[in-house]
């Protein structure tokens, strides 16, 4: 049986206001990667392909886990959410909120996105479709692949492996942690969902400061 061990990028710079400010991770970021990368060492966890989306907070991910030189695929970058979420300001009068109000706004934007009310740079359908083509190409028996990628694309994964309406694919993606692992088994019947959003190289009182989710 094979894995695909999907991880969210590091905290990036959360307090931006564009997509372009956004993709870099900040100094905790840095240290969330760092600390993984040590974790999954200790473990002898090792890794017959790995693959990263090509924005910046991907490859620096990657590079502080230990992989200098990953895969890169540009299908597992992540929902164009700035946009989207203007797009819901011009169409429904709904501003990007700040803080917690994410976990209402969120769900909203989803649907809308679905009904095809809003779009980004690409139509829901068509992030549906690269995200169902990463995990395809990824899907071989007998391999371990490590896949960094952003909250979104790992909530469209588990849509496609729980057949999630959008609002539930929603929930999914808000309490997802930086540098959280989320595992797929490659089973004879299929792709199956093994774990979600677990952190044990964030366990214990001494790392509580690097738990979080933006």
């Amino acid at each position: 049986m094979g894995t695909i061990t999907f991880v969210r990028h590091g905290q990036a710079n959360s307090a931006a206001k564009t997509e372009e400010e956004y993709d870099r991770l900040s100094p905790k970021g840095h240290e969330q990667a760092d600390t993984l990368g040590k974790w999954m060492r200790d473990q002898g966890q090792s890794f017959d392909l790995v693959l990263s989306g090509s924005l910046r907070r991907h490859r620096e991910t990657a590079a502080g886990m230990g992989h200098s030189n990953p895969q890169i695929d540009d299908r597992l970058n992540e929902i164009d959410y700035f946009n989207l979420g203007k797009a819901m300001e011009d169409v429904h009068g709904m501003p990007i909120p700040e803080g917690d109000d994410f976990a209402r706004h969120i769900p909203l934007v989803m649907e809308a996105w679905h009904r095809a009310e809003i779009m980004g740079n690409e139509t829901f359908d068509a992030f549906e479709t690269r995200i169902s083509t990463v995990l395809d190409a990824a899907l071989t028996p007998g391999r371990n692949v490590l896949c960094i990628t952003s909250g979104g694309v790992i909530a469209m994964i588990i849509r496609h492996l729980l057949d999630l309406d959008p609002r539930r694919m929603a929930h999914v993606m808000i309490p997802i942690f930086n540098t959280s692992q989320h595992h797929v088994h490659v089973s004879p019947v299929g792709p199956i969902l093994a774990g979600f959003n677990t952190i044990p190289h964030l366990e214990g009182s001494d790392r509580e400061h690097l738990r979080t989710h933006f």
